[in-house]
């Protein structure tokens, strides 16, 4: 729908396409809310939520850098932090600490 309506806000579909992007956005706010608070935490509940393990994450670290973040014996470096921002499509500022 949206190749085809486009920028075009007078297109015949361009209110639905607005109705359904408001729709999708109040489902994935209620459904899956984005984790705020403590980066580690944040970590672990993405994990939790997608169903992955320290091995899971290699654009991170391998399984033991994970575990040392998830610990925290390990500060996020700005790599895992865009990494992780990438893969769960979330703002990077989740990942920093106050």
């Amino acid at each position: 729908m949206i190749d085809e309506v486009g920028e075009d806000e007078n297109h015949s579909l361009a209110s639905l396409m607005e109705t359904l992007g408001t729709l999708i956005e109040t489902y994935e706010a209620k459904n899956f809310p984005e984790p705020l608070g403590d980066p580690i935490n944040s970590l672990a509940v993405l994990m939790e939520q997608h169903g992955l393990t320290e091995s899971d994450l290699p654009k991170v670290g391998d399984h033991d850098e994970v575990a040392e973040l998830l610990s925290g014996k390990r500060e996020f470096s700005l790599k895992q932090i865009r990494a992780l921002s990438k893969r769960f499509n979330i703002p990077p500022e989740v990942f920093i600490k106050d």
